[in-house]
């Protein structure tokens, strides 16, 4: 039986009551997750996906409530500033996502796995202690990045889509946006359920069209964020502009929202408070995007942050003493330690003051990851049009740069 249509908010409730007692019981559940850094793109997007599908689920789907995890435990979501804003447009808070607390029982992971159909959204290999436990029940995957082949083709009724898009979540409102549609008939809401969730509105119409602005509103986020605002021509694919077209006239259809709604705003507002870090520690902030896997025996890392590395060495700087580029270097082996990391990597996105995309990547290895290192140095050089400095580089002003020295870390940035 389909979910009654309602607000996000109050789907987000019900789904989180019905994962523990479902955990308890045991029973069937359907889980939707993102990628292990959970970004705003793998947090909008399991939600949407989860949310249009629990409305209109199909006819031989594993089950009829899909239930949207956030691939980290509930203290992380703090480091997300830009989650904040987000849940506040769209009616929300912290406390209503489920996340990998509530999945887990100790280090032990609840559901047996019999129990467990996993979708995909914003990553199409699952990883860690879910990967481990749940790889073979992955039955659908909606994604932007390269396809790893692990995910079966036989994935009905769930899809199987892996294509080049700036948003993962543009992916998904392409791919579901006729059941969202199709959901949209006043005859399924219940006006108490309405006036349940706060609302002083009467009209079923008027409630169904502000609780699709919300969402829309969710789903925007992290399509204007990836691709800033759609400027970058780089990562913007039609699904994007038609994604962005799509969820305007849902917030168009909203009087309420359509008076206030400025998409240069929205975005602006959202991106100050994603590169809003400053108040966070030198380790978090590497925590803040990080994904972690194991390739041909090697464990990775990589952080990405969305401010310069000149900034991320002078945090580290400032949080420790002892000469700047071995105490940096220290730190850096400190968190590779802290995860059993044979190479971690820092990729940086940020904007220059003429408004030009910049990208640094920072690398350091483990002497059993030299050579991988130095071939992935390689590639993504040339693959993202980087050249190679000294760490000593990041101390001193643009345009300083220096030739790379030797050493167990490897320095790019935009050429």
């Amino acid at each position: 039986m389909a979910f009654p249509r309602n607000s996000l908010r109050a789907f987000l409730s019900h789904v989180k009551k019905s994962l523990l007692s479902t955990i308890e019981s045991p029973g069937a559940v359907t889980i939707v997750t993102g990628n292990e850094s959970a970004d705003l793109d793998s947090f909008t997007s399991s939600v949407l996906y989860a949310y249009i599908r629990s409305l209109n689920p199909p006819r031989n789907a594993f089950t009829p409530l899909y239930i949207p995890l956030l691939n980290i435990p509930a203290k992380d979501i703090s480091l997300r500033p830009e989650f904040q804003n987000v849940f506040r447009h769209a009616n929300i808070d912290a406390s209503h996502l489920v996340t990998l607390d509530d999945v887990l029982k100790g280090n032990e992971i609840a559901a047996p796995p019999e129990h467990v159909r996993m979708i995909l959204v914003d990553h199409n290999r699952l990883q860690c202690e879910l990967g481990k436990k749940y790889g073979p029940r992955v039955h659908g995957v909606v994604d932007h990045h390269e396809d790893e082949g692990t995910v079966t083709s036989q994935t009905d009724p769930e899809p199987r889509v892996i294509e080049k898009c700036g948003s993962c979540t543009s992916l998904v409102v392409q791919t579901l946006r006729s059941s969202w549609d199709a959901s949209t008939d006043g005859s399924s809401l219940s006006s108490g359920g309405a006036y349940a969730q706060g609302d002083s509105l009467t009209n079923d119409a008027n409630v169904i069209r502000t609780w699709d602005a919300q969402i829309a509103k969710l789903a925007l986020a992290s399509i204007l964020i990836d691709t800033a605002n759609l400027t970058a021509k780089s990562k913007v694919e039609k699904a994007d502009t038609e994604a962005v077209e799509y969820l305007e006239a849902k917030i168009n259809l909203s009087s309420q929202d359509a008076k206030q709604w400025d998409r240069d705003r929205f975005y602006d507002e959202i991106d100050a408070s994603k590169k809003n870090i400053d108040g966070l520690s030198f380790e978090d902030i590497l925590r803040k995007d990080y994904k972690q896997w194991m390739e041909n025996g090697l464990h990775l890392g990589m952080a990405s942050v969305v401010r310069r590395l000149e900034f991320i060495f002078e945090k580290g700087i400032e949080e420790s003493s002892g000469d700047k580029e071995d105490q940096f270097v220290t730190s850096i082996g400190d968190f590779m330690a802290d995860r059993n990391l044979t190479i971690f990597a820092i990729m940086t996105t940020s904007t220059s003051p003429s408004g030009e995309f910049q990208r640094e990547l920072y690398i350091q290895a483990l002497s059993a990851g030299h050579a991988a290192a130095s071939a992935f140095a390689d590639q993504a050089g040339q693959e993202l049009h980087l050249e190679s400095h000294s760490i000593a580089a990041l101390s001193e002003k643009p345009g300083a740069l220096q030739p790379s020295s030797e050493g167990p870390w490897q320095v790019f940035s935009s050429r």
